[in-house]
């Protein structure tokens, strides 16, 4: 097909893409720098400007932003922005999205809905109890943090240590719960997530361990065990899963989290249908096993091989490294890879001290890497599970020696 012929074509069709956070707003903007001449509708189901999230847990949080929306002109890319509106389903048949404000055409739609928090059973409805997703999460919490009110934060995953970090920045008094025995535990093992324990001490918050919430109570937390945890605010951060309950019916293949199952070129189960981001999991050549990643990163990368997918006749396959970063107590922290099936644990550096690092390496060759204080380390760590290089452990585990001059 002639570049013209093609052009003719694109104009003629119609994609809708459901979702206004990073992942469908950097499909609308990509669809758009790779030539695509054709319609293009970005749905949100926020009222807001779309904006970015990382913030909301920092800036946005402490009253340093008013917000983060993207530095985006949609009207000059031609982009209709739907925003309030809730999707309610989409019928493929009839190549058909149902809205709250009626039914969509599409010729093409991108699922880009992202996830949703996991809510603490028992917990709706209780004043005093928040999440901490969106902008009008992050609104609601600020004056809770301005009060300095005693706060209690139920999980210790890579948001409750963001926000804990943030409230004792804003002087609360912070006790952060989690039923396992370390923080962390579903992301990192435990010997890597050990060190990370004294960090909560160190900043003056106090983290339980073996804690599970039994039930809220106006005024306090009650465990398990039956202590009782004097709290002004309770802020759930217990993961999150993807936001697809809408899909139910539609004939698009949902897997055991209830994310998306996109092929390697991130199609859905559903002819004329992708799913992008935190909602879908993808097939990874390179880790042997399907992958669902909710980062920042993922939504930004994703989005480039939709459009290349929308517009062109070769497929572009996906298959990225995963990488987030974090920061909390004071220390940044990345993470690159995936590490699941590595064979090899190599330190550098004392994970005692300011910075250390962690490589996973399978077969010899290094499959991710966790970064703390050392972005030396991430940058060229990313390089070498890209290339897939032999390493040599005991060069590795020299901490004054860089990454890249540690090859077998």
């Amino acid at each position: 097909m002639s570049e013209q012929t093609q052009a003719r074509s694109d104009s003629a069709r119609r994609v809708v893409v459901v979702g206004a956070g990073m992942a469908g707003v950097q499909t609308a903007v990509a669809l758009r720098e790779q030539g695509f001449t054709g319609g293009v509708t970005l749905i949100g189901a926020e009222p807001h400007q779309p904006y970015d999230r990382p913030p909301l847990s920092k800036a946005v949080l402490l009253g340093k932003a008013e917000g983060s929306a993207f530095d985006v002109d949609f009207e000059a890319l031609d982009i209709e922005v739907r925003l309030g509106c809730e999707v309610l389903g989409v019928r493929p048949g009839e190549h058909e999205l149902d809205t709250a404000e009626g039914p969509v055409p599409y010729d093409v739609l991108v699922l880009a809905t992202g996830a949703e928090p996991i809510r603490l059973p028992g917990a709706e409805g209780i004043p005093g109890v928040h999440l901490l997703r969106t902008l009008d999460d992050a609104e609601r919490l600020r004056p809770v943090l301005a009060r300095q009110h005693d706060i209690v934060v139920v999980g210790a995953g890579w948001i409750g240590a963001e926000f804990a970090t943030a409230a004792r920045e804003a002087g609360c008094a912070v006790t952060v719960v989690e039923a396992a025995d370390r923080p962390l535990a579903g992301a990192l093992p435990a010997e890597v997530a050990a060190p990370m324990t004294n960090w909560y001490a160190d900043s003056g918050a106090e983290l339980r361990t073996h804690a599970r919430v039994e039930r809220i109570e106006p005024g306090a937390v009650v465990l398990d065990d039956g202590s009782r945890v004097p709290a002004d605010a309770v802020v759930v951060g217990i993961g999150a899963r993807p936001a697809t309950a809408w899909l139910a019916g539609s004939g698009v293949e949902l897997g055991v989290h209830g994310e998306v199952l996109a092929d390697e070129h991130l199609r859905t189960s559903v002819p004329d249908v992708y799913a992008v981001g935190d909602c879908a999991s993808f097939p990874s050549g390179r880790y042997e096993e399907r992958l669902l990643v909710h980062h920042w990163d993922n939504a930004l990368q994703g989005p480039r091989t939709v459009a290349a997918n929308i517009i062109g006749q070769s497929p572009a396959a996906y298959d990225p490294v995963p990488y987030f970063w974090s920061e909390q107590f004071g220390r940044f922290v990345q993470y690159v890879g995936h590490h699941r099936a590595a064979d090899t644990t190599v330190w550098r550096g004392d994970p005692q001290g300011a910075a250390w690092s962690v490589c996973w390496l399978r077969s010899g060759r290094l499959v991710a890497l966790l970064a703390v204080g050392r972005p030396r380390d991430l940058a060229q760590g990313r390089r070498l599970i890209e290339s897939g290089i032999p390493m040599d452990p005991s060069l590795l585990s020299d901490p004054s020696r860089p990454l890249k001059e540690a090859t077998a």
